[in-house]
């Protein structure tokens, strides 16, 4: 389901554009399929979110720039861990949400990639947050003052905490069913964090949903 909904994202590609390129396991095999087209002569400049889609785009053979030179990037195709029936996300599973935020504002359309089983009502699960290291115990208090959990994460193979390719903390807020996430999309704006998982809607231009027989695009009107 996630090759046909990365597949199915390629049809949004044309020759010339700057493609900003999400992180994660969905957005690796648009990147996989992005190569290729590279390969039979598209002319395409990335722009990479992580050092992983960073790596895995000059193993494809991609072409990349930056924001320095191209502050205004064409489509950006990444995936999301949720995704509402209103078209919010909660993004940052992989630990690059900050950059993967700055590239969705950057970029004149946005496109998300997913599975069906990424789809949900109401976006429920853990918020990702990229914390200043210094900051870290005062921003805990501040969640936990809000009603909410804070935990540092851990990855596999690695105790606490997990570091961002910005050199912060990623950290995960538990706030349970979200009833308005874009009023705690703004509230998570405490000192000290860099970015949080809560992508509003209002920058989403549409979700590529892979399903098990085809891939579909639904606009946000």
């Amino acid at each position: 389901m996630k090759l046909k909904a990365a597949k199915k994202a390629l049809e949004l590609i044309k020759d010339g554009m700057v493609v900003g390129l999400g992180s994660g396991t969905t957005a690796k095999l648009f990147i996989e399929e992005l190569g290729k087209i590279v390969r039979e002569g598209y002319d395409i400049l990335a722009i990479p979110s992580s050092f992983d889609s960073h790596l895995l785009a000059v193993e494809n053979g991609i072409p990349l720039t930056d924001l320095f030179q191209h502050p205004e990037v064409d489509i950006y195709i990444d995936g999301a861990d949720q995704v509402d029936k209103d078209f919010n996300l909660i993004k940052g599973g992989g630990a690059a949400l900050t950059r993967e935020k700055i590239l969705a504002y950057a970029s004149k359309k946005f496109y998300v990639i997913v599975d069906e089983t990424k789809l949900t009502e109401k976006l429920s699960m853990p918020i990702p947050i990229e914390v200043l290291p210094f900051a870290y115990g005062f921003v805990k208090r501040k969640i936990e003052e809000m009603g909410f959990q804070c935990e540092l994460r851990e990855a596999k193979g690695k105790l606490k905490p997990v570091i961002s390719d910005n050199g912060n903390f990623i950290a995960d807020v538990y706030a349970g069913v979200i009833e308005n996430p874009k009023k705690l999309e703004k509230e998570l704006k405490i000192v000290g964090v860099i970015e949080n998982g809560i992508f509003p809607s209002e920058i989403v231009d549409g979700v590529i949903v892979g399903r098990k027989d085809t891939a579909e695009i639904i606009l946000n009107y």
